[in-house]
């Protein structure tokens, strides 16, 4: 999340109030989905939220690549921030079969 406020601080998406405000409500909705769900009553709501938070993770690398095409980032910005929603997205789905797996006994 901090990566994604640091990159849509200056430059062209400082005056790019459409996608600049878009990434960031999607980056920050990753770990505030995740932390709704672990305050809730059972192992499918929190599962539910881990979706959204995948959900999430999707959107912010889609805009990423938006903002490549357009030129707001370089390819190195991208593809480092790019991995490492990657890597959010991959300990998500781990989470998520966990509880399903826990769920199932």
């Amino acid at each position: 999340m901090k990566r994604i406020y640091t990159l849509t601080i200056d430059g062209d998406f400082r005056r790019d109030f459409g996608l600049r405000d878009q990434i960031r409500r999607a980056a920050v909705s990753i770990p505030t989905n995740i932390a709704e769900g672990f305050e809730r009553s059972s192992h499918r709501e929190y599962i539910q939220f881990l979706n959204i938070a995948k959900g999430s993770a999707g959107e912010v690398r889609s805009l990423l690549r938006v903002s490549l095409e357009i030129g707001y980032i370089d390819q190195s910005q991208h593809d480092e921030s790019k991995s490492a929603v990657v890597q959010i997205s991959k300990c998500l789905s781990s989470q998520i079969l966990s509880l399903k797996a826990k769920e199932a006994q």
